[in-house]
């Protein structure tokens, strides 16, 4: 029997968000289940200028192991969309897929103070414990709401 492991994404873009988000999630369905899906949330782009982001959060569950979800599934999709990466990590961008919890473990302990991360995890998995501050990661989405601007935008995702 298969072992299938729940992945939490941050999908970003700055470059035909719309577009490009719908089409990264229709992109993942061929390769597993998505269980859940935020609100899309608009913010401005951090450590550059440009377009503000759209960011979004899935639940996605798959029988790939976080090595094959990054190389088989994740960098196709990427570049399938347009994706070019540069040396300037926070240049616009058509989408990024970054895993933020894989089995329930972080993945990248950068992401736990940051809004556009934080506040659409939060929505679909509120009862997870945020590992740097140890409270709650609903908690830790309303600390930042508060500090951060974000616009929530309807009907992106369906």
């Amino acid at each position: 029997m298969t072992e299938l492991h729940v992945a939490y994404f941050n999908l970003g873009s700055n470059i035909q968000p719309e577009t490009n988000l719908l089409r990264a999630v229709q992109l993942l369905l061929k390769y597993g289940e998505i269980q859940k899906v935020s609100n899309v949330w608009e913010s401005e782009p951090a450590g550059s200028e440009g377009p503000n982001y759209l960011n979004a959060c899935i639940q996605f569950n798959s029988t790939f192991g976080m090595v094959e979800l990054k190389e088989q599934v994740i960098r196709p999709i990427e570049a399938q969309l347009g994706r070019e990466r540069t040396s300037d990590k926070y240049s616009p961008r058509t989408i990024d897929i970054d895993i933020v919890l894989f089995d329930d473990k972080q993945v990248n302990g950068d992401f736990w103070e940051e809004a556009y991360v934080v506040i659409p995890l939060a929505e679909i998995y509120p009862e997870y414990q945020n590992p740097v501050t140890a409270e709650k990661i609903i908690q830790t989405a309303a600390r930042l709401r508060r500090r951060v601007w974000l616009e929530k935008r309807q009907g992106v995702l369906g």
